[in-house]
């Protein structure tokens, strides 16, 4: 009697562990999910304004904190944007600034402006070459 007793407990969470996890998967009709919006707003006007040689403290005032600024590469500086209904994804935007002595050279991400060009595909990067050479010799 006392093992049916457990047999019949035993089951019974079993099958309310499993009945349960299945909902996990299901939205409930009529409830409403916000928008959850993190990180930097950055829009293409403000990456419109970016020049070449502005200064650190330029760029910070046109965009922001960055929400990544990088420990072991203080040169550059990352915004990101992710907007998030639940579980989907609506929008991520990414937007990396590059310095050299603490002067703006560079803007890479989702973000595209006529003052800075796009890299050509065809032409490799400055220093690949070199470094295809040391990685072969190495």
């Amino acid at each position: 009697m006392v093992y049916r007793t457990r047999l019949i407990i035993g089951l019974s969470l079993l099958l309310s562990t499993v009945t349960l996890s299945g909902c996990s998967g299901i939205g409930f009709p009529g409830v409403y999910l916000i928008n959850i919006d993190q990180g930097n707003i950055v829009e293409q006007d403000m990456v419109d304004q970016l020049k070449p040689d502005m200064t650190r403290r330029q760029v910070r005032f046109l965009l922001g904190t960055p929400i990544i600024e990088d420990t072991f590469n203080n040169d550059r500086w990352d915004y990101i944007r992710v907007v998030r209904r639940g579980n989907d994804t609506l929008l991520r935007r990414r937007l990396t600034v590059v310095f050299e002595d603490d002067v703006l050279v560079d803007v890479e991400g989702d973000y595209v402006s006529e003052n800075w060009p796009e890299p050509d595909p065809e032409e490799p990067a400055e220093g690949a070459e070199e470094s295809a050479d040391e990685v072969a010799q190495s």
